[in-house]
This record gives C-alpha cells, structure tokens and sequence, in this order.
C-alpha cells in the first residue's frame, strides 16, 4: 500500500513540476509567435533572444501590491479569494489523469506504474476529466459576482453561457471515438489507434471522424476562452471581464489556469483523434526507454497544437456574442450529433 501512495505521489509532483514549467514557456512562446505573425519584434531585452522574460513577469506578478477591493463597494471576501484557487486546482486535476505514454510493463519500487497515467488506470478516465473539467465555470462565475464589479458580473455571465453551451458540443464529438474503442479508458482509446488501414495510412480517428475531431478542436478552443471565443474576457468591452478586480498572484493563477488548460486540451485533441504516443509503423522499445520515446512522440505532438491555438488566437478576429452562441447551439451540436450517428451506421454495416 505504501509503495503505490508513493508512486503516486512521485507521479503527481513531477507532473504537476513539469506543467506550471510549461506555463512560462508557452507564456514566452505565444508573445515571440505573436510578434512574428504581427511582424514584430517581441521580448528581447532579458536573456538571449528574451527567454528570461518570463521569470522577469513571474517576479514583477509576485511582488506587485495585491490588492482586495473593500469600503462600500467591497468584494465577497471568501468567494473572491476562492475563485483564483478553484481555477487552478481544476486544471491540474484534469490533467493529472491524462496518460502520456505507455508501457504494462514498467514498475517503480516494485508497483506497475499503470501506463503513466498520474491516478491510478481510470477505467473510465474520460468521464473523470469531463466531470473535473465542468467545474471549472465555477471559478469565473465566482470571480464574477463577488468581485461586486458590473464588468466583472457581465464577464463571468458570459463565461458560463460560452463554458456550458460547448461543453455539450464537446462531450458528444467524443461519443463516436469511445463507441469505436469500446472503453472510456483513454489508455484504450489510444491502443485502439495503433496500426494502419492499407499498410500506409494511420489508424487515428481524425480520418474516420474528421468531422469528430473538427468539433472538438473548435469547442476546445471555446473551453479554454481562446480567440476567437475569448468574449470572456473581451478587454475592449469588459476591461479585462471577471478578473477586472484581480492584481498580482491572484490574477496569476487565473492566468496559469488558462495556459493549463490549453496543455490538456492540445493533449486530448491528441489522445482521443491522433493516436496519443503512438506512430504507424514505428514499435516502441520496451522498458524505460520505451516509456521516454512514447512520451517524446507525445510531446511533440501535443507542442504542434500548443502552437496551433498561438497561431489561432494572433489569426483570427473575435466573435460577436451572438455569434458565438449560434455557432455553438445550431452548427457544433448537430455536427456532433451527426458524427456519433454516422460512426454508429458505419460500425452496424460492418457488423452485418
């Protein structure tokens, strides 16, 4: 017993470690893509190339005056303190049960490891991660209202409006992937696409269920409030939405949480219609050096769609907000619908 509570604690901090690392990274990443898109130049001053910009924001967001509005127009204290936290904590924990390579074989202090995967093998990991996930509105709708700031309340209205409306879109594109694998373990999911179809072409979801995957990239892009969804925050209507009221760390950790969930969406998006750790034609060696291929195959993977929401956000414009609700309610559920009606006629057929 203590052996397993110390595989997953080690499995925790590490990734844990490792995820608030990407955090500046990408921070640094998103403003030099910016400025290449935009043709500009970008952070350059601090470091080689501005790469330690970043420690010089994450020094400057620790040691700026945190400020809590009080006096007549004071805030809810405790929800206003809880929101920045809730933020945070759901992130990592739907992270934690992303499996990012895989080996049966592979022990630690004598305990199998599990594929990797930070919690022990959830049978039904995607569940835990849609269920984690939802409770995530409730960091901004609080922030919203107990910051006791018009700009706030309508920022953290919209937000829920814009989370809950694609969540659905979201939740039902993966419908056909699980029904294909026969698991909602993602481990399975993932072992499912391993392989090609006619000795060439890959065995990933994308391709059966290109129009699967086009939803949950557009919904997963909505979810973690990114251009062309961010009315969220939309600074040239709501001052910056429901963190108008927040400064230093607090603000932080809401800013941490979105860079989080853009690492678990990338990783979805790749476990679910990209075959995970997996290439055509390629066996994985066994044992650790396997298990560090697996995740490098993963990482790269994941990094190409990290770029791909930088590349998005300094691309396209915004939405108007009735826009972005008819998209979601009229276009990206019965697209999802669809594609969950055409994968069950397919595998009928296949079965008569």
């Amino acid at each position: 017993m203590w052996a397993e509570i110390l595989v997953i604690v080690i499995k925790v901090v590490v990734v844990s470690s490792v995820l608030l690392t990407l955090v500046p990274i990408m921070v640094w990443v998103e403003r030099r893509g910016a400025a290449m898109i935009q043709d500009r130049l970008g952070p350059n001053r601090v470091g080689p190339f501005g790469l330690l910009q970043p420690i010089v924001d994450a020094v400057k967001l620790i040691t700026k005056e945190d400020l809590t509005p009080s006096g007549v127009k004071g805030v809810d204290r405790l929800l206003y303190l809880l929101a920045p936290s809730i933020a945070l904590v759901v992130a990592i924990s739907v992270f934690i049960a992303v499996p990012f390579g895989f080996d049966p074989g592979l022990k630690l202090f004598g305990h199998a490891i599990d594929g990797f995967i930070v919690a022990p093998n959830l049978n039904l990991g995607i569940l835990y991660i849609f269920a984690i996930a939802s409770l995530g509105v409730y960091s901004v709708v609080l922030a919203g209202w107990a910051s006791n700031n018009k700009y706030s309340l309508m920022g953290g209205i919209r937000a829920s409006a814009q989370m809950v409306s694609y969540e659905l879109a979201m939740t039902i594109s993966v419908v056909g992937v699980l029904m294909v694998s026969g698991s909602f373990g993602l481990q399975d999911v993932v072992l499912h696409q391993s392989g090609t179809w006619f000795g060439f072409i890959p065995r990933w979801n994308v391709f059966p269920q290109i129009i699967g995957a086009i939803t949950f990239i557009v919904a997963a892009f909505a979810e973690t409030n990114r251009l062309p969804f961010d009315l969220v925050e939309a600074e040239a209507e709501l001052v910056v939405g429901y963190h108008t009221e927040y400064s230093s760390m607090r603000f932080a950790a809401f800013f941490m949480s979105e860079y989080v969930n853009m690492v678990t969406a990338s990783s979805l998006i790749v476990i679910l219609f990209f075959g995970g750790w997996t290439l055509p034609g390629f066996a994985t060696p066994a044992g650790w050096l396997g298990a560090l291929v697996s995740i490098g195959i993963f990482a790269v993977k994941v990094a190409f769609f990290l770029w791909f929401f930088v590349w998005v956000r300094w691309t396209l414009p915004r939405f108007r907000f009735d826009q972005l609700m008819a998209l979601g309610w009229k276009t990206m559920i019965p697209l999802a619908v669809l594609n969950f009606l055409l994968v069950g006629a397919g595998m009928a057929l296949r079965n008569l």
